[in-house]
């Protein structure tokens, strides 16, 4: 038999048994005033613990609430805090509602079935083409990220369509980007994300530094 198994179960396992064993024994005391002493001693120890762990700041209520908590809401002492709510505590969460929402081709996402929709909406002429053209290239560079294999415009085309219900219509004398091009664009892409690193403008910064340094030296000569 697993001896952990035969042992009482920890209520906050991070003060360990023998606050747990103490908060009990308080539990027992009849003497009030006592009680109370013996529990801010409880407290303190608590506290040493979370200092020592490299907790900081102000979470003295946040220890009171735990005692309370190991001594099942039944701790009758002076404390400097109320009794926390154990109905609030022990609340299970809600469930999170999810979107039912079905994506028809999941390699675009639900954006561009947004974007489409509101091209959708606009009157036909210069600026819907040029609106639509750029969906539908958008759209390859979204299946190349999917699928870097291989491609066909015309499988776009038929996408396009089925997303518009076929009210959005290319041009005849349109022209894809060429897969080759869009591969290079997304590379690039990665590329300067990955040298930049989210640190922002080096370059600028360095040569910031070193206007610094050459200012500081006029004024000592």
């Amino acid at each position: 038999m697993d001896y952990n198994s035969t042992r009482e179960k920890l209520i906050i396992p991070e003060y360990g048994r023998n606050v747990q064993k103490m908060i009990h024994n308080a539990l027992a005391m009849e003497d009030r005033e006592k009680r109370t002493e013996f529990v801010k001693y409880i407290v303190g120890v608590m506290t040493q613990m979370h200092i020592s762990n490299g907790s900081y700041g102000d979470y003295n209520h946040m220890i009171w609430d735990h005692m309370h908590i190991i001594a099942g809401y039944k701790m009758d002492v002076d404390s400097p805090y109320p009794m926390p709510d154990k109905e609030a505590i022990e609340a299970k969460p809600r469930t999170l509602s999810y979107s039912t929402k079905k994506i028809k081709y999941k390699p675009y996402g639900s954006n561009i079935e947004k974007m489409i929709k509101i091209a959708m909406t606009y009157e036909e002429g210069e600026e819907k083409n040029s609106l639509v053209e750029n969906i539908a290239n958008h759209l390859k560079k979204a299946y190349l990220n999917w699928n870097r294999e291989s491609v066909d415009d015309e499988v776009i085309l038929k996408h396009l369509a089925v997303l518009s219900d076929g009210k959005l219509v290319l041009n005849d004398d349109f022209k894809f980007v060429a897969t080759d091009d869009l591969i290079v664009q997304s590379n690039k892409k990665k590329w300067t994300d990955n040298r930049s690193g989210g640190r922002g403008n080096k370059p600028a910064n360095k040569q910031n530094n070193k206007n610094k340094q050459n200012t500081k030296r006029r004024q000592y000569r």
